[in-house]
Formats: structure tokens, sequence, C-alpha cells
């Protein structure tokens, strides 16, 4: 008897079957009984080896086999191994990695008992959208790298609950739960989204069939249910697509009605490939800026220009901004934005220019916005008293008072602070009475009716004395007529912005009809 043959039988005397996977944990080699007499293991190979498994052990599986090095040998595991009827069988499964194998690994599986039906275990009650993101948020929390890139977010969406009544429909659904909650990576993190959209974390390598547990669920309860499953990837960064996740899921629960057709998983799919093309566009500079002039109403000569981002084709940036806010890309945005001004203030020709710049109020968060642009500035400091910083309400300040402090270090240097949009957004007297700043920029809604409406007068020329009484000066945008550049001359308001003076150009126009205007009538521009 050769010693190949003796060692077999001594395998076998330990073993039920022999496997061996590679560094995929694909099986390459397979040999003795399967689980059942009708599953031959000549049938495993070329399959991962987490598809022998039942869900309950694929974790514990997968932990066991990534988790060894040369000449290391695994403790014995209790499994459950996935006989393919919808029994299961128990078994102790050992693995061992032969020095000269490596990195395959060589396991063993000794069957215990008979094949039996497992019941499916009561499911905790299936988080709602909110309840799903923390749960994802804290399935993924510590993980980087590979151990992202190995999970997928499943979208699943279900048709033919309507047929049912409530009572049937709470079953049908807790069944539905049960099935995600085991098929998602960590057992809890699954959720219905709404009454008929539901969606999981899971292994992104895991081949379980969900359409099919779902139809299983139905017919439990005598319902004939169809569903649609689509899968995205969660990618190298949990942070960017935790909030991706957000971004997408709160987009198709507010677009439900318009756009039924439209999935998560598509919604997540699209907002991904955004994050990454605005990544790109941001490291590569791939924006022009355009420069809108804003005037002294009074003598309408032109004071300063904003510097307005432009994407490409698209034109202007809003749904861009709000998705990088969203998914915390703003920073780096501003930042480039930032960078570019200041390199054009240095240009030759430019020593009358000032220009303001947009900061987002989540690039404010911390010190970092603030601490770049003041080392961008600071071989040039003449140049701060040039630059205004209009702080955005897109997304709104956590901590005004942390804020507060940032831009106080700004105007310690000279740069100049505007609160921008002010009366779009919730937050604007909580601003005006917790930020010191130098000028206010009254949102383009109220001024575009305030020749029509007494109500509208009203309000800014409140807000116009209030500011005078802080010290701080008034900025209307949107102005568009005479007729709305006097109302709000008229008011009080300093400064305006608007087609009447001038649409956004590749380069500051600091020539043209209203500058000439202002020459006939004998101002001497200048930049005070």
């Amino acid at each position: 008897m050769s010693l190949k043959s003796r060692l077999l039988g001594l395998a076998f005397a330990a073993a039920d079957a022999l496997i061996e996977v590679d560094d995929k944990a694909q099986i390459t080699f397979a040999l003795g009984a399967g689980p059942t007499a009708n599953q031959s293991t000549a049938t495993w190979i070329g399959r991962p080896f987490v598809d022998l498994l039942s869900y309950s052990s694929r974790a514990a599986g997968q932990a066991a086999l990534g988790g060894l090095s040369g000449g290391a040998r695994s403790l014995p595991l209790e499994i459950l191994a996935d006989c393919g009827d919808g029994r299961v069988r128990r078994a102790l499964f050992r693995a061992f990695v032969l020095p000269d194998l490596a990195p395959a690994v060589s396991c063993a599986l000794t069957w215990q008992g008979e094949p039996f039906v497992l019941e499916e275990a009561a499911a905790l009650p299936l988080a709602d959208a909110e309840g799903f993101l923390a749960l994802a948020r804290e399935g993924l929390n510590g993980k980087t790298g590979a151990a992202l890139q190995r999970l997928a977010m499943a979208f699943i969406e279900v048709q033919g609950l309507s047929a049912a009544n409530d009572a049937a429909n709470e079953r049908v659904a807790a069944r539905i739960g049960a099935r995600l909650q085991q098929a998602s990576h960590d057992g809890v993190s699954a959720g219905q989204l709404t009454a008929s959209r539901y969606a999981l974390i899971k292994p992104a390598d895991d081949g379980r069939d969900l359409e099919a547990e779902v139809r299983e669920a139905g017919l439990a309860e005598g319902l004939t249910l169809t569903s649609r499953t689509n899968e995205v990837a969660v990618g190298s960064d949990a942070l960017c697509a935790l909030r991706a996740m957000r971004f997408a899921i709160e987009g198709c629960l507010k677009d439900n009605n318009a756009q039924p057709e439209l999935s998560f998983a598509d919604s997540l799919s699209r907002t991904l490939k955004d994050a990454d093309r605005f990544r790109g566009i941001v490291r590569d500079r791939e924006f022009a800026l355009f420069y809108q002039p804003i005037v002294d109403l009074k003598t309408r000569a032109v004071h300063h220009f904003e510097a307005l981002a432009r994407f490409g084709q698209s034109g202007g940036p809003a749904s861009a901004i709000r998705m990088a806010e969203e998914l915390a890309l703003i920073e780096s945005f501003d930042l480039a934005v930032a960078e570019k001004i200041v390199h054009r203030l240095r240009q030759p020709g430019s020593g009358l220019l000032k220009i303001a710049i947009n900061v987002s109020g989540a690039s404010l968060a911390n010190d970092a916005y603030v601490a770049a642009l003041l080392r961008m500035t600071a071989s040039e400091p003449d140049n701060r008293r040039r630059l205004i910083v209009e702080v955005t309400e897109t997304a709104a300040l956590a901590d005004i008072a942390a804020a507060n402090r940032r831009l106080s270090a700004l105007r310690d240097a000279g740069i100049r602070v505007c609160i921008d949009d002010f009366g779009a957004g919730s937050a604007a007297f909580d601003y005006l009475r917790g930020l010191s700043v130098d000028a206010v920029k009254i949102d383009g809604a109220f001024v575009r009716d305030i020749d029509r409406d007494a109500r509208t007068r009203t309000l800014i020329g409140h807000l116009v004395e209030l500011c005078g009484s802080l010290g701080m000066t008034t900025i209307a945008e949107m102005i568009e007529t005479e007729d709305a550049a006097r109302a709000v001359q008229d008011l009080g308001v300093n400064y305006g912005q608007g087609w009447l003076f001038g649409r956004a150009e590749a380069e500051p126009v600091t020539t043209g009809p209203v500058a000439a205007r202002a020459r006939r009538q004998g101002v001497v521009e200048a930049w005070s």
C-alpha cells in the first residue's frame, strides 16, 4: 500500500470530507462524503467555500479561513452545512495551512447527526430608513480597505403586498425581515425603507437568491410576490459610502411620487459615481470661475466681484455642491476655489480687484479651511484685504460659536466675512446673532418681488436698519430691473448684484455700461 493511500485513509478516519481552498476561498479540491447521499463533493469544486455553509455560519467560516498563516491550524469550529433542500447538517470544521501549499488551506469536515430543517429564528423588528442608516454606520464602523470592498448594499423592491390585509402584510414583512437579517453581513444590518422597499448590507460574494427568499416568504402567507434586487458595492471609504446612502435614500424618498421607477440602488450608484467624478474635478481643478460684479448702489461703480464656479457643460453647480456637502467632499472644493482666487489676485494687473468666495458651513466644522486659507495668503498679507468670504447656508453650521471663532481669525487677518443668502434658510437670524461679520447678502427671492410686495419691502427695510445698527453693510442679489435697484437703494441697501449690473464673466469686467455710467456721473472708481 502506498504512503499516499495510507495518508488518505488516516485523513478519512478523522473526517468525512476533505477540501482545499485557494487564496480567494474558492474550492480547488474535494473528496469524501457530502452532507447528504445525493450531494457529491465533486460538485463543490470551483465554488466559493461559503456556499457550503448555511448563512448563519458563513461569517465564522470566512473568519476561520482568513486568520491562518503557514503552519497554523484552526481551532475546531462547529458549523451548519447547507444541504441544498431547505435542510442543514451540523459539522465540525478544521483547517490547516501546509507551508508547502500556502496560501491554499486544507480543510476537514466531520458530519454530526442527521440533516434537519432549521427553524427560522425570531428576527428583531426591522429598522426604518433612519434606523437602517444607524445600523449601517455601526456595522461599517472601523472597517477599512479590503474589508469594506467585500461588502455590498442590496436593495429589494417588492410587488404584491397590496393584495394582503394588514395582518398578512405584517406577517410577510416579518418573514422578509428575518430572511434579510440572516443574509446581512452581521445579522442585523437590514431595514424596511418604505412599505415595499427593503435594504441590507451583505457580503458582496454571497450568492444567496434574495428574490427567491422574498417569494418564499410570500408563499408562506398565501401571497404571490415578485421583487427586483439591485446591489451596489460599498467601496473603500466607509464615511463616503454612509453619506452616499443617506443622500440617495433621502433623495429617493423625496422623489418617490415623481419618479416611482427610480430604485434606491440606481440612486446610490449614481451618487457614488457623481462623488468620484466630483473628486476628480476638484483634484484636477477642472472647474472654471466666473466673476459677477457687485456695485455700489449710489454710484453704480463696481465694488467687488463674486467668484462663481462652473462645471463644464453643466453650468451652475448647485446640485453638485449639495451632494458634496452631504458626502463631506465640500471642504476640498472650497479650498480649491480659494487657491484659484489667491492665484488670480497675484496676477499682473489685479491690484484693484476684490473678490468674494463662497464657503459652505460644512467647511467651517473644523479649523482646516481657515488654517489653509491663512497659509495661502501668509506671504502676501495685503491680498487678504482684497478677499471676502461668503458663508452659505446650504449646509447649516452645527456649532455657531466655533464657526464664529474661526471666522474671527479671518477677520483679524484682514479678510472680510459676509453671510450669504440671508433669509433663504431657517438659521439666518441665528447666524446674524452668533456670527461677527462685515456684511449680509439678502437672498434674491426677497429682492425679486420688492418693487410690488409691500411686506417684502418692510422686511428688507427692518433688516437694513438692524444690520446698520450692528455695523454691517448689506448687499441685495438678483437685481434685474431698475425698479428693483431703486427700491433696495431707497431702503438703504449698500450694494447690489444681478443681471442689471452684469452677468458672470470669465474675467472680471470693470468697464462697460454700468462703469461707464458711473464715470459720466463723475464717480472715481476705487476699492475702498
